[in-house]
Formats: C-alpha cells, sequence, structure tokens
C-alpha cells in the first residue's frame, strides 16, 4: 500500500481507492526528518524526528460533509507536498478526510450528518447502526490516540474544514466551539484572519460538531472553518484559497506565523443569541432559499412558521447562519446572531 501511496503522491486517490477501510496500519520514513503513518483510509499522520522548540499538536479535518470539495483539495495539495518534501512537517500533524463514501457519493452525507454525531452522539439512541456513526467513533479515536500521544502541555490544534451550503455575506468565516471557563484565544483568530478567515462567530452552547469534540476533550484550540460556498470538485477557484494554504503550510512546517497583536476592528465577531431547532414537519422559512449567511433582521420580523406559530426575531437585529429547514424534527434548523464586542478574548 505505501507503494500505491508513494507513486502518486495522491492521498485523496488512495482514500477514494479504499472508502471503507484499509486492512492494516502502516509506516515509512521521509528522508532523516519524519515518520509518516497510516492509521486507516483517509487517515495520515506526519511525525518529525526532532521536536520543535515550539511544539504544536495540528489536526487538520475535512470531508465530515463529503461534498465540501475546497477544504479536501486543500488538505490533499498539503499532504502531497509532504509527501514529496518539497514542505517538511515541523509539528506533529494529523490528517483526516472524514467520509470517504460520501465524497464518492457526491453528497453531503449518506445515512446522517456526520457533525451531528461526535461528543458520543453516534453511539446514542440505535447505537451504532450504520457506517458513518462507526467512522464518526472512528475519527474521535483518532484524535484521542493522536492528542494523548505528545505531552499535554503542547498546544493543541484542530482545523476542521468545511465549506456552507449558501452564500455568505462574509465569506470565510469559524465558529469558535463554546468553552466555559476558558478565555477565547486572540492569536488563534489571528491566525484565522491572516487565512482569509475574518469572522468568528462564538457558539452558546455544547454541540455535537467535531471540533467541540476536540475542544471539550482535549481543550484543544478548535474551530468548525467555512471557507465559502459548496462547489463540485473541478469548480473551485483555488486562488481564493491562497491565503488559507499559504498559512496552513507555515502552520505544519513550523515557520515564523508573522501574526499581528490581536484587534476587534480587523474581524467581525459575533455570538449565538439563540439556536432554533425543527419541531414540527411543516418548518418554513419566512424568506427565500437565496438568502446569504449572515443576513440581519430586525426585532418583530418573522424569521419561520411551524405547527400554526410564527418564529418571530428577538432582538433588535439578528443575523442568520446557516438556515437548513429540511433537517429532521428536533434537530437545529438555523443559529440567530448578535454583535460580540466584548467576549473574554486573551
Amino acid at each position: 500500500m505505501q507503494h500505491e501511496l508513494m507513486e502518486t503522491h495522491d492521498f485523496l486517490a488512495f482514500t477514494l481507492a479504499h472508502p471503507d477501510g484499509i486492512a492494516q496500519r502502516f509506516s515509512f520514513e521521509l528522508g532523516q526528518h519524519t515518520q509518516v503513518e497510516v492509521w486507516d483510509t483517509g487517515v495520515i499522520a506526519f511525525m518529525p524526528k526532532e521536536k520543535s522548540a515550539t511544539a504544536k499538536q495540528v489536526i487538520l479535518s475535512c470531508a465530515v460533509h463529503g461534498n465540501e470539495t475546497a477544504p479536501i483539495e486543500i488538505c490533499n495539495r498539503l499532504i502531497s507536498e509532504l509527501l514529496t518534501q518539497k514542505v517538511q512537517a515541523k509539528q506533529r500533524t494529523l490528517f483526516l478526510i472524514g467520509n470517504p463514501p460520501a465524497i464518492h457519493n457526491q453528497t453531503r452525507f449518506i445515512e446522517e450528518n456526520m457533525n451531528r454525531l461526535f461528543s458520543g452522539a453516534h453511539s446514542k439512541g440505535e447505537g451504532l447502526i450504520h457506517p458513518e456513526r462507526v467512522r464518526a467513533k472512528a475519527l474521535e479515536d483518532y484524535v484521542a490516540e493522536f492528542y494523548q500521544g505528545a505531552p499535554a502541555e503542547e498546544q493543541r490544534i484542530h482545523y476542521d474544514l468545511h465549506t456552507a451550503i449558501r452564500p455568505s455575506k462574509h465569506e470565510k468565516f469559524a465558529i469558535y466551539p463554546y468553552r466555559p471557563g476558558r478565555a477565547y484565544s486572540g492569536e488563534q483568530i489571528m491566525f484565522l484572519a491572516a487565512c482569509g478567515v475574518d469572522t468568528i462567530l462564538f457558539h452558546h452552547e455544547p454541540t455535537t460538531t467535531f471540533s467541540y469534540y476536540s475542544s471539550q476533550q482535549f481543550n484543544a484550540d478548535a474551530f468548525t472553518v467555512e471557507l465559502g460556498k459548496v462547489m463540485p470538485f473541478g469548480e473551485n477557484d483555488m486562488s481564493r484559497f491562497a491565503q488559507t494554504q499559504t498559512m496552513l503550510t507555515k502552520l505544519v512546517s513550523g515557520e515564523n506565523l508573522g501574526l499581528t497583536a490581536f484587534s476587534a476592528d480587523k474581524v467581525n465577531l459575533y455570538k449565538v443569541c439563540r439556536s432554533i431547532n425543527k419541531r414540527y414537519d411543516d418548518f418554513a422559512f419566512s424568506f427565500a432559499d437565496k438568502v446569504e449567511n449572515f443576513s440581519a433582521f430586525n426585532q418583530g420580523e418573522v424569521l419561520a412558521t411551524e405547527g400554526g406559530e410564527q418564529v418571530l426575531v428577538e432582538q433588535p437585529q439578528e443575523a442568520i447562519v446557516f438556515p437548513n429547514a429540511k433537517v429532521p424534527v428536533g434537530q437545529r434548523t438555523v443559529l440567530c446572531l448578535v454583535p460580540a464586542p466584548n467576549e473574554d478574548i486573551r
């Protein structure tokens, strides 16, 4: 299998050739500097043999939703550059391609939205009843194995890379998971800004997303990073992701990141004021499908109707993000946002 991978240096192609798993792990060396370990299909780790003075434990995940192709291309390009030794990993780095069967299927998921299956949600209810639930549990285990393989005091980072279903007024944005009792990192926010991700949403409650799992279980600086709109393979304008590609490469290769001090003037900061869950099958938004993420509505306006009732804007003004009326009853249909100028950022 090593020969198969190193013949093309294309880890995505290797992953898609084995969407349901590989028979066993394998590893090999790059020069005298890096141990490469393939733990599973879509799971590859780069372990530098010399420890960096500013050691970080970096996880880059993509394809938790199989049709979000730009993050897959970003990660695959960086993996290829590492395998060809154009770039040398100076930080321990784990890449995760989350849902290979959904990539094959060119869909968000097969049976169930994987980004609602972490922090143990995969095993609740009917349990591990289909491959996406099994894979979500396996991804949790790989994160745990990776972080627990290095000293706990070293910085842990996890960027779970996505693209959004609909366009956004802020093209690139990130969700900072709920982290009670822990300050938000100004350095991390400025790193994301240097990636071109100039908008941050502070979540208000625990969730079952991949980034929340890493944040809550391992105190990682973890984010769900939205890099634009969903597009098919071959239709992404990769020049729009050049800043992200450059900064992730610098991070993994241990280069000076050149970050400026945190300044709220350089980013857009929002906090979630409420999450609206679907209660009835007839849930419907009052706005058109073409309405962009971060569109704002005024107090008293009707956001949606369901069960013969209106869902109204409660705050003087609320912006919306991730509206999706097609989710199952009980799941989130939209997040409502207000400005967040005074969050605990250090």
